[in-house]
């Protein structure tokens, strides 16, 4: 008998609940979202506005990579690791992570003329599209120009045939970006080769004396790894290696 009553109680409590429910969404409004005005114009414009989005998107990681510090930051840093021999450590998820933040730290008096003059002009709608890409270009120019080589863009300005600019502003990206990546290629394995060297003697010194004991059996790497860490440690590496990349940029 008890049970029959509990079974009664949930049945009634689930018939109201639908009917709450019911109830509840007949009384709800008809939403419906449109976008432009239904003509086949602002369809099109509509698509091509949603491709070029999409476009610009895919190649944000590329616009990160080669217009900006990190190329030099992550290539040091990864330097910094295989010098060590410490195979997976610091991971390159530290090491990406750390890379990205000093980039943004680099970066940011660049990116806030870019927000000063492009990006908060468009969205207030004082500018076109096309004039804040042109505004926002101009920073990013100035910060890559100031950090290629002339020989490195000499190279693409001869094969492109482009006529010798009277500023940084009247640069091509199509010029200067590879000329500024090339740049920073060079520069950051200049500082890796000069990271390796003191690693490098260690090694040496481990191997001339394991071979001088007559322990050749025993691999040299598991001998200096200890030292290597120990010097990096007792010089503080990690600060004079962000600190030599801090000021690199600060030319």
């Amino acid at each position: 008998m008890r049970n029959k009553w509990w079974i009664s109680l949930i049945a009634v409590q689930l018939i109201a609940m639908l009917i709450h429910n019911q109830a509840f969404a007949e009384g709800l409004p008809d939403i419906s979202i449109n976008i432009g005005n239904g003509s086949e114009e602002a369809s099109g414009t509509s698509a091509l506005s949603l491709l070029l989005l999409i476009t610009v998107l895919s190649v944000a990681p590329g616009i990160m990579v080669l217009m900006t510090s990190f190329t030099r930051i992550v290539i040091v840093l990864g330097f910094v690791r295989t010098s060590l021999g410490t195979q997976t450590m610091p991971p390159s998820q530290v090491i990406i992570g750390l890379a990205m933040f000093m980039t943004f730290f680099i970066m940011a008096p660049t990116f806030g003329q870019v927000n000063e003059v492009a990006l908060q002009p468009y969205i207030k709608g004082e500018i076109t599209q096309t004039q804040a890409f042109e505004e926002a270009a101009k920073p990013m120019k100035k910060f890559m120009f100031s950090h290629t080589r002339e020989k490195d863009l000499i190279l693409f300005m001869n094969y492109t045939k482009t006529e010798r600019p009277e500023s940084y502003e009247d640069i091509p990206l199509t010029v200067l970006v590879p000329a500024y990546a090339i740049s920073e290629l060079k520069t950051a394995f200049q500082m890796g080769f000069m990271i390796f060297i003191p690693f490098l003697v260690i090694d040496m010194i481990v191997a001339s004396t394991l071979m001088a004991m007559g322990m050749m059996m025993l691999p040299p790497v598991m001998i200096s790894l200890p030292f290597k860490l120990l010097l990096f440690v007792l010089v503080d590496g990690w600060y004079l290696v962000v600190k030599s990349l801090l000021f690199s940029f600060n030319t």
